[in-house]
C-alpha cells in the first residue's frame, strides 16, 4: 500500500516551498560574500591583478559551486522537515537478511 506524502497536501507544500524559497534567498547572500572574499583575496595575493576572466572564472566557479550545495541540503531539509521521508514504503523492510 503506498503511503501519501505531506507535500501532497497543498498546505504542507506551500509551507516547505516557502521555507525552501527562504533558505536559497539566505544562501545567495552568503554566496555573494564567499564571492567577495574570494576575489578580494586574489586581488591581495596575485601581483598581477586580476583578468577578467578569472573575476568571471572565480565568481562562476565559488558562486555555482556554494548554491549547487545549498540546492541539495535544501532539498534534504524540504524532505526530511516535512515528513516526506516517512511516507516511503521500504520495500527491505521484513527481510531477515538485512537485520544487523
Amino acid at each position: 500500500m503506498v503511503r501519501p506524502s505531506p507535500l501532497d497536501s497543498r498546505e504542507t507544500s506551500r509551507i516547505a516551498w516557502a521555507r525552501y524559497r527562504k533558505l536559497m534567498l539566505g544562501m545567495a547572500l552568503v554566496s555573494a560574500g564567499a564571492v567577495i572574499l574570494a576575489l578580494t583575496y586574489l586581488h591581495l595575493s596575485l601581483p598581477g591583478g586580476l583578468t577578467i576572466h578569472m573575476i568571471v572564472a572565480t565568481t562562476a566557479g565559488v558562486g555555482l559551486s556554494v548554491m549547487l550545495g545549498a540546492a541539495l541540503m535544501g532539498l534534504v531539509f524540504l524532505s526530511s522537515g516535512s515528513g516526506h521521508d516517512e511516507s516511503i514504503e521500504d520495500p527491505f523492510e521484513n527481510d531477515p537478511d538485512l537485520k544487523p
